[in-house]
Formats: structure tokens, sequence, C-alpha cells
């Protein structure tokens, strides 16, 4: 080796004639001295970063969470709300059906009570947020005339829950909603007078 392609001390090779095989690491020592690793090394930060992480899959996680959620929660409000008005139905006929045997019972007749009944089933059914008539009411006495003391008098209350949100197109077609009964039953005051 000639004296130009020595060191400045005479002792090694010049460090032009250095490879980069001979150095322990492929970093390059830019004349600040910070090390930076050279262009596309993997896993640093000088690496070409659209290899493996396209501009177009930004922010597609987001997008199936929010197309997941919808698909999986719009069936589960629809359900909590069905259920909601299921047991308000079933509110609506236990209390129909406790009125209207009270209302029969303390009637002055037979054909009064079933009036007054009628109307209390309409009265515990509205409350429910349900129409007037969606209560249908049967009565049953278990003599004759259905006033008579110590007698039972019953009562089936019907209360047809609508499926929410569905219009009523579809309802011609088919039969959309939930039935929904309740029966209570009631005595005569065993002491008072028989009543037509």
């Amino acid at each position: 080796m000639s004296a130009a392609g020595r060191a400045p001390g005479g002792e090694g090779p010049a460090p032009e004639d250095v490879t980069q095989s001979e150095h322990c690491s492929p970093w390059v020592t830019p004349s600040d001295g910070t090390d930076l690793p050279p262009e596309g090394v993997p896993g640093r930060p000088g690496r070409d970063r659209g290899a493996g992480n396209p501009a177009g899959e930004r922010g597609s996680a987001m997008v199936e969470f929010l197309g997941v959620a919808l698909i999986l929660l719009i069936p589960l409000v629809y359900l909590v709300v069905t259920l909601g008005r299921v047991q308000a139905g079933t509110f609506a006929a236990e209390g129909a059906a406790r009125e209207a045997v009270r209302a029969m019972v303390t009637a002055e007749s037979s054909s009064a009570g079933a009036a007054r009944a009628e109307t209390a089933v309409g009265i515990a059914v509205a409350d429910q947020g349900f129409a007037r008539g969606a209560g249908v009411l049967t009565l049953e006495c278990s003599a004759s005339p259905c006033l008579t003391p110590g007698a039972a008098v019953g009562a089936v209350v019907r209360v047809e829950v609508p499926l929410p949100l569905l219009p009523d197109a579809v309802r011609g077609w088919v039969p959309l909603s939930i039935p929904v009964e309740a029966a209570r039953t009631g005595t005569v005051d065993r002491y008072t007078q028989a009543r037509p």
C-alpha cells in the first residue's frame, strides 16, 4: 500500500479506503456526528413509509367498527323498544282486569257494571299509551244474575301490542302484533242484596 493510501499516523488504511463491509453497522455518519440509517432499512426512521401501509387504508378500522356497531345496535335498540311496549301492554292488561272486576262487583246492576268495566278498561289501556279500543274485555259470572251475593265475577282483558315502527300496509298482510292477556276474579259481597 502506498504512503498516499495510509492514515496520517502511518498505521492502517485511510478512511476513504474502508468499505462498508468493514464497518460493524450499516449506519451512515454524516458530518454533524449523528447516526442516520440508510434509506430502506426496515424498522428505522429512514425507511420507505409507503410500503406496507398504503394511505388508502388509513381510518378503515374506524369505518369497519362503525359499520359493525350499527349492524349490532339497530336490532338491539329495536328489541329493547319492543320489549318495553310488551311490558306496557302487560301493565295495561293487568290494571284493566283489576279495575274491571272492581267496577263490576260494586255496580248497582249487571248492565251498569259491564258499562263501568268497559270504561275502566279503556282508561287503564290509554294510561299505558295504547288506543282506548286496544283492550278487549270478557266478563264471566258464576251465577245468574251476575251480581248474586257470594258469586264470583271474572274479567279477562286481551291487549294486542303492535310491533313498533312498522307501516300499516305491512300489518294488513301479516299479523304483526303480540297478544297479552290478564285475568282477575272478584267476589260479590255476600251480605248485600241481589242485584239484577
